[in-house]
């Protein structure tokens, strides 16, 4: 339902009279160009310099940093390396004092049971065999005990290391093990 105007025509129902309507995309327009062209170069400009100045700035701190990590990471892995190897040249070090050690306790051992039996050179002959017998047996379980004094210490001191460097507890008998392959 129209409603008449003073004129006497229908109000809001009628296609206004003007040119002729063109079926063209309004993109495809060439009477619009220019100012496509001009949005085009003022949108581009802008996105070049936020991406130059913020976003790509950005990114490019981001590789910095993480090549920053990389690195730092190489070098705790290559110190960590050295110190292992420290590790191990100190435990050898410490093995090889051991053994000396337990082998000057045995020949100490050895030497006070041979002044022992020179020294009682002169009582009868029966007393100087079971004194020699004796002075053998306890220079067996000397040398016994400190060889067994030896690789409790040898183990204890392989399995702290292996926990320093590892981070956790080892096996004991590999531990054990390893420590009787050493020594043999």
């Amino acid at each position: 339902m129209a409603t008449q105007g003073a004129e006497g025509h229908a109000a809001g129902t009628e296609v206004p009279a003007g040119p002729a309507h063109e079926d063209v995309f309004p993109p495809f327009d060439s009477t619009y160009f220019a100012p496509q062209l001009i949005w085009l170069a003022l949108i581009f400009g802008t996105l070049y310099l936020l991406m130059s100045k913020v976003a790509l700035p950005r990114v490019a701190g981001i590789f910095s940093t993480r090549k920053q990590a990389i690195a730092d990471d190489l070098a705790a892995a290559r110190k960590a390396q050295e110190d292992a190897a420290a590790a191990a040249a100190a435990h050898e070090k410490t093995l090889a004092g051991a053994k000396a050690k337990a082998q000057a306790l045995g020949q100490q051992a050895h030497a006070e049971a041979a002044a022992a039996a020179d020294a009682s050179r002169g009582k009868l002959e029966a007393e100087l065999g079971a004194k020699l017998t004796e002075a053998e047996t306890k220079i067996a379980e000397t040398k016994t005990a400190a060889m067994a004094n030896v690789d409790a210490i040898a183990v204890e001191v392989a399995h702290a290391i292996l926990q320093r460097i590892t981070g956790r507890a080892a096996d004991p008998k590999a531990v054990v093990d390893a420590v009787a392959a050493a020594k043999a």
